[in-house]
């Protein structure tokens, strides 16, 4: 399994501005990948957090397995916090539930604010995610414009910014920010699979072949189906992928480099179907983390 570490510099700035800002907010709405929500949660928000309630939003649904995405939903609704799964470029009313269920998350402490005879300031609610999950289109659905540039590669949010998102709710959106270092290969090497690590640091034949290696156990068969390879590992998968899709070197051998390129691109962009690559089951999982 590929080993990948990438914590760039504005990374770390964006945390402390993010752990100092957190003390004039009410909660926060993170935003994981429906195909890996486990791995695209950041284990530092935990500790940022301080016991803040969370929306927890998946997006790009319609490219993740529907059966596993409402299994998601179900666990991760659990305890104190609240899920939902969207589809950000399709729903057109995604932002508005989403602003009803933040402010249903806080209605109790507003309701404790009335009795006291306190008028209610509108929520304040962090943005956050990791790279590459759709943070920026999602606070353009709440905003109801597109107010901040949107692209589907890691780091394009930079900075930290406030957002009156609705009359009841002020958003801070921030930078999508990882975490210095992965203590599981595996949730590494699904970030890189799924576009949330910088492609130019990653050897895209290793990634590819860990992806393989993923869906043939999740979902076996439907590699062999796409690209006619029968059965064989994930370099053989590469080289049937060369030949399906005419990927030669100049001497007319497989190409198995742009071969792992294409069927990165493929995956990232849901055209192997509707694929989670983690399962609810798969192994004891802490709530508050």
């Amino acid at each position: 399994m590929v080993k990948i570490q990438w914590y760039p510099g504005h990374m770390e700035k964006a945390r402390r501005e993010m752990t100092e800002r957190l003390k004039s907010v009410d909660m926060l709405i993170e935003l994981r990948d429906a195909r890996i929500p486990e791995a695209s949660v950041n284990p530092m928000l935990k500790q940022m957090a301080q016991g803040k309630p969370r929306l927890i939003v998946l997006s790009k649904i319609d490219m993740a397995d529907p059966v596993q995405t409402k299994k998601w939903v179900e666990y991760l609704s659990q305890g104190e916090n609240a899920c939902l799964a969207l589809d950000l470029m399709r729903d057109s009313q995604c932002g508005k539930k989403i602003i009803r269920e933040a402010i249903k998350l806080m209605e109790e402490k507003r309701q404790k604010q009335i009795a006291r005879g306190i008028r209610p300031r509108a929520v304040r609610a962090m943005a956050c995610g990791i790279p590459n999950v759709g943070k920026s289109t999602m606070i353009n659905r709440i905003n109801g414009k597109n107010s901040l540039k949107a692209a589907d590669k890691p780091g394009v949010t930079r900075s930290l910014t406030w957002l009156h998102a609705d009359s009841n709710l002020d958003l801070l959106d921030t930078p999508g920010v990882l975490w210095p270092k992965f203590d599981d290969e595996k949730t590494g090497s699904l970030l890189a699979a799924l576009g949330s690590i910088n492609d130019d640091i990653l050897d895209h034949k290793m990634v590819a072949m860990d992806a393989i290696h993923y869906i043939q156990d999740l979902y076996p068969n439907l590699l062999e189906e796409i690209y006619d390879s029968g059965k064989v590992n994930p370099n053989g998968m590469l080289k049937a992928i060369a030949k399906k899709r005419n990927l030669l070197k100049a001497d007319s051998e497989l190409d198995v480099k742009r071969a792992a390129e294409l069927f990165l691109t493929e995956l990232r962009h849901g055209k192997l179907g509707r694929l989670t690559l983690e399962r609810v089951d798969e192994e004891p999982k802490n709530l508050s983390e």
